[in-house]
């Protein structure tokens, strides 16, 4: 496993200075994440294709005093104390993702009393990689280490879900969390966001590298968009409820079920619901392209992917499209996707690796064309999820 020796001396240095040796201190690695395919599909009760990747949010944490807590963050070096047994949101928006976990544990009825984290990594913020669930499921399995919760990784990664959804107050899927915490280097985590069931899919080709290209914006209606768009694909549930009885989600719907109702349905339910049957068939089809060797076709569902995004859930923008275009017409570019929640963040491009340095180039000269900035650009690798750091 790669790991950031820099960031990992710096948290020792620092815990030490803030709270003194601690022989009972752990430090967890917790990835971001590239979802290959399957965006919006997790909180339908859909499929996904995600996986973690070589960028990581450490966390050194350790038993405190009583009850009493205090979180560090090195990245916006800022630090905010709370009681574990007395649980209120914070105008600190960063800390809301861990006070989250914490009271989704006692809720829960697990033991959590006062600890002490301090906290970096390199995992972009807003970025689209999921810097929010690294932290999330990162606290969750270090206090389930330095407590012995005995919870198992899936019911964390529900845990830290959970505080993001009930404390945060964006109402996402599981995917986030569940890749952080059980995915397995080299290869992609086809994950069954209903049953939980999952299987790992390698990813042979190392011919082939990811590339993210981060736009550097963060529209400000990404988060009520969000929850706005899983309140329609519930709307459009309950209508096709009432022809279909017992559908439960929209991964009980067929788009031949859909096209007979899209009265009913009306034009933007009927758009999103769409979406989201046809991304969950598009999962589909990449895992057993995947699995025949075919990465040529995992690029075209890519672009596919793309186009439903922008064209019928509504969830991209201009630079991302910008993006996409672009990335389309430079050699040796297999794929290319807005990733993530939409309205800025990063565009997923499937590479080949000895057109990356072209690629780069070209897609940073059309982006600063087009836009007047230059995108930040990310190779990543897929690893392992979450776990303590050995020495």
């Amino acid at each position: 496993m790669e790991l950031n020796s820099d960031v990992i001396y710096l948290l020792r240095k620092e815990f030490l200075r803030l709270h003194g040796q601690n022989n009972k201190m752990v430090i967890v690695r917790s990835p971001g994440r590239i979802n290959l395919i399957g965006e919006h599909t997790d909180y339908n009760e859909g499929f996904v294709l995600p996986s973690a990747i070589d960028r990581a949010i450490y966390l050194a944490v350790a038993p405190g005093h009583d009850f009493e807590v205090t979180i560090t963050s090195l990245d916006f070096n800022d630090n905010f104390s709370f009681d574990s047994r007395k649980l209120a949101k914070s105008e600190k928006i960063w800390a809301n993702y861990l006070i989250g976990v914490v009271g989704e544990l006692r809720k829960a009825g697990y033991p959590v009393n006062g600890f002490n984290c301090v906290y970096a990594g390199d995992v972009p913020i807003g970025a689209g990689m999921s810097s929010s669930a690294a932290v999330e499921s990162g606290l969750a399995l270090a206090l389930n280490t330095i407590f012995g919760l005995g919870i198992s990784r899936v019911e964390l990664a529900r845990i830290a879900q959970r505080s993001e959804n009930e404390f945060v107050g964006v109402k996402c899927g599981i995917m986030d969390q569940f890749a952080n915490l059980l995915s397995k280097g080299e290869s992609a985590l086809y994950l069954d966001c209903r049953s939980l069931g999952y299987e790992y899919i390698p990813f042979l080709r190392k011919d082939l590298k990811f590339v993210l290209c981060d736009t550097g914006v963060k529209h400000s209606l990404a988060s009520s968009e969000y929850n706005l768009r899983r309140q329609q694909c519930e709307a459009g549930v309950r209508i096709m409820n009432e022809y279909i009885p017992g559908t439960r989600s929209l991964r009980d719907i067929t788009s031949q079920m859909l096209q007979e109702h899209e009265k009913e349905l009306g034009d933007t339910v009927y758009k999103r619901c769409m979406y989201v049957v046809e991304e969950n068939a598009r999962v589909g089809a990449a895992r057993k392209s995947l699995q025949r060797n075919d990465y040529a076709s995992v690029g075209e569902l890519l672009y596919i992917s793309h186009q439903g995004l922008r064209d019928k859930y509504e969830v991209s923008c201009k630079e991302l499209d910008v993006l996409v275009d672009g990335a389309s017409k430079i050699e040796g570019v297999l794929g290319a996707r807005m990733m993530g929640g939409g309205f800025g963040g990063c565009t997923l491009n499937l590479v080949e690796r000895d057109a990356v340095g072209d690629f780069k180039r070209r897609i940073q000269e059309t982006y600063l064309e087009k836009t007047g900035k230059v995108p930040q650009l990310y190779e990543c690798v897929l690893m392992p999820g979450t776990d303590v750091v050995t020495d």
